[in-house]
C-alpha cells in the first residue's frame, strides 16, 4: 500500500526558512516522479516543483525558483522541500505526491498518489 506523509510545516516570519519532509513507502519509487504541490484558501492546487530520481533536472513553479530546491535520499525514500526567503504569499497546504508526471496540470499533475499535506504558514 502506497502512502505519502508530510512533515515539516509549520509557521514562520517572511524571510525565514523552512523544510518539509515527504516520507514514502509502498512502491519502487525510484521508477517515479516525486513532486511537492500547494493549494492557498481560495486557490486551486499548484505546482511547485517536481523531482525526478535519475537526477534529471529538477522542475520548479517560477514562484519559488530561486527560493526553493528540491531534494531527494533514495535510501530512505524520502523527499526534501527546502524553503527559503519565504513570502506571505507562499502560504498554503503543501502536498507530497508521486506518479508520472508526464502532465503538468492541475489539480492532479499525472500523480496517482498524495499525502494528505502540511501547513505552512508565513506571516509578516
Amino acid at each position: 500500500q502506497v502512502q505519502l506523509v508530510e512533515s515539516g510545516g509549520g509557521s514562520v516570519q517572511a524571510g525565514g526558512s523552512l523544510r518539509l519532509s515527504c516520507a514514502a513507502s509502498g512502491r519502487a519509487f525510484s521508477s517515479y516522479a516525486m513532486g511537492w504541490f500547494r493549494q492557498a484558501p481560495g486557490k486551486e492546487r499548484e505546482y511547485v516543483g517536481i523531482f525526478r530520481w535519475n537526477g534529471g533536472n529538477t522542475i520548479y513553479a517560477d514562484s519559488v525558483k530561486g527560493r526553493f530546491t528540491i531534494s531527494g535520499d533514495n535510501a530512505k525514500n524520502t523527499v526534501y522541500l527546502q524553503m527559503n526567503s519565504l513570502k506571505p504569499e507562499d502560504t498554503a497546504i503543501y502536498y507530497c505526491a508521486t506518479g508520472r508526471a508526464t502532465i503538468l496540470l492541475p489539480p492532479n499533475y499525472d500523480m496517482d498518489y498524495w499525502g494528505k499535506g502540511t501547513l505552512v504558514t508565513v506571516s509578516s
